[in-house]
């Protein structure tokens, strides 16, 4: 079973606030969307605050953000990533501590949260799939499917793109396939976007570009450990597979900084197994309670936006409260927003975005819909909720 967040899961962080027992993403002192903000601080950047003190400024800054690879995972898998426990903060001398990914623990919201260095209730893209209020489409903002502006749907500039402006040399390092998406646009561009296929040219690459100026900041992403986690499961030999294959990524990257140099190694989120059976597999499109009232469904299966037909949002609530009991946080959008799971602060934009209802696994279980969601349903290894697993990822630092 999952282990809800706790003060003592989270070092040196003070107890997080809830709603309920449901524990807050650490926004402003200890999260994804405090990182690069930091690490522009201390480059001189202005208009940004050192939110994680503890980070010495450098030079020359470069992030490695391997998607799906939490915190407990690597903590639980010494012998695959030798080189990544070493960095964590144990007795052999890391300096490793987790950080939180943001609410929900999802692709397009950390990811988003990372480049903007703004929370989820700030950058808007609050989930997998949310209802777009001006149409009343479900947007999936992953796939970027329906197609709607993506400057519209997510305004603020960029940490990279302030950055560039302000002298910094910035550049993405990243698979080829990603250099023209939405999602980039608006989440990760500024600088130069440098397309290589292979994990290994990536890293040599991105550690070419941290040299290539005296101030720099520089961005590299693998995605492979998240793709087998879905589909073979988390511990899976896949999985493993890719674990040790990236640990040696993060070596070959670390032994080729230039001087004045930090790497961070972080991730996006963590994942967690759901066992396929009627009691951890609740499917929504076979469920006639929790369909009664209901319009769309949205979000993922560890973490749903539930859109309510007009006047249905406080039976609707009542209901998922009642069938879910205690293996889900269940929330009314007030509340989530009012207890900070999108952040300090709601833009009135993302507003409508959030379901009438948001629920959050705190069991091993998910809310699939088997029907209307058939390849989302089959994946083995999911992700989204506010559960150590999921919501703790790497904050791991090498310097030159």
């Amino acid at each position: 079973m999952v282990q809800p967040m706790t003060a003592s899961a989270w070092p040196d962080e003070p107890e997080p606030l809830a709603l309920g027992s449901a524990p807050v993403p650490a926004y402003g002192r200890g999260s994804l969307a405090d990182l690069l903000p930091t690490l522009a601080a201390g480059q001189g950047v202005q208009g940004f605050d050192p939110l994680l003190p503890e980070l010495t400024p450098a030079d020359r800054n470069c992030v490695f953000l391997i998607d799906g690879l939490g915190w407990e995972q690597i903590r639980s898998h010494p012998d695959e990533a030798p080189y990544l426990s070493s960095l964590l903060a144990t007795s052999r001398g890391g300096t490793g501590r987790p950080i939180t990914a943001g609410f929900p623990a999802t692709t397009a919201t950390s990811l988003a949260s990372v480049g903007t260095g703004r929370t989820p209730g700030a950058h808007g893209l609050a989930g997998y799939t949310v209802r777009d209020p001006d149409t009343g489409e479900l947007m999936n903002q992953l796939r970027w499917r329906p197609w709607t502006d993506p400057h519209l749907w997510q305004p603020y500039p960029t940490v990279f793109q302030l950055a560039h402006e302000a002298g910094v040399h910035t550049a993405q390092v990243s698979s080829p396939l990603f250099e023209h998406t939405p999602l980039t646009r608006i989440a990760l561009s500024g600088g130069t976007f440098l397309g290589r296929l292979s994990g290994e040219e990536r890293m040599d690459l991105a550690a070419e570009q941290l040299g290539a100026a005296d101030r720099s900041l520089v961005y590299t992403y693998y995605s492979e450990v998240d793709g087998a986690g879905h589909r073979f499961g988390v511990d899976s030999d896949a999985w493993r597979g890719q674990l040790m294959y990236v640990d040696r990524l993060a070596q070959r990257l670390a032994e080729q900084l230039p001087p004045r140099a930090a790497l961070y190694i972080t991730a996006d989120h963590g994942m967690i197994d759901i066992p396929f059976g009627d009691e951890s597999r609740i499917d929504f499109d076979e469920d006639w309670e929790l369909r009664a009232g209901v319009a769309l469904l949205g979000g993922e299966g560890r973490a749903r936006h539930v859109y309510a037909v007009p006047g249905a949002a406080a039976d609707v609530l009542a209901v998922w409260r009642e069938v879910l009991g205690d293996r889900f946080w269940v929330a009314g959008r007030d509340e989530a927003i009012s207890a900070g799971w999108f952040g300090p602060s709601v833009d009135e934009r993302v507003h409508g975005r959030i379901g009438d209802v948001i629920a959050a696994a705190c069991d091993d279980v998910a809310i699939i819909a088997s029907s209307s969601e058939r390849h989302e349903s089959a994946m083995v290894g999911l992700h989204g909720s506010m559960t150590a697993v999921e919501q703790l990822v790497p904050l791991l630092e090498v310097r030159s």
